[in-house]
């Protein structure tokens, strides 16, 4: 890869780490997908609308890691029973009620979160900047999405502590 200036030993571990990602995006997909199809009640319109728009964001992300993995000269990740196996995001029931829903999803964030900052962890030992810009919008980008659910589950009145 000399036209990238990057050395492919090096970007082997971070290419294990997106292959992780990559996993955990796949569950978390296919989920919201689950969710969209199965939320029932008050909040129907609202949920359905914005899970359709959170999984049509994960599969552009699905896709855009493996084109980064393929960047780096190794191979995507392509078996859903890979992915069970790797990812940290596990399955729920379909007939969950819209706060759990949501809960669940919350805390499927926490695991993205974690593994994207492993990411950049090892992308910054290789210095590969692009992976580490890349998965830092990723960041920002779910962080707010997160604090999007997190007021739709806000009961009027909640208050807040300031860190």
């Amino acid at each position: 890869m000399n036209y990238l200036n990057f050395n492919t030993e090096k970007a082997k571990d971070t290419s294990k780490q997106l292959n992780i990602l990559l996993a955990d995006y796949h569950m978390y997909y296919q989920k919201l997908r689950n969710y969209h199809w199965n939320i029932v009640g008050h909040n129907f319109f609202d949920l359905h609308v914005k899970f359709e728009e959170m999984y049509d964001d994960a599969v552009l992300k699905i896709d855009e890691i493996a084109e980064r993995i393929l960047t780096l000269r190794y191979q995507p990740t392509s078996n859903y029973s890979d992915y069970i196996k790797m990812s940290s995001i596990k399955e729920t029931k379909s007939d969950l009620q819209d706060t759990e829903m949501v809960d669940n999803l919350l805390s499927d964030h926490g695991l993205l979160l974690k593994q994207m900052a492993q990411v950049v962890e090892t992308a910054g030992e290789a210095e590969d900047e692009g992976t580490i810009d890349l998965i830092g919008a990723y960041i920002r980008e779910l962080e707010t999405t997160s604090w999007m659910l997190d007021a739709w589950r806000m009961k009027k009145g909640d208050t807040r502590t300031s860190v």
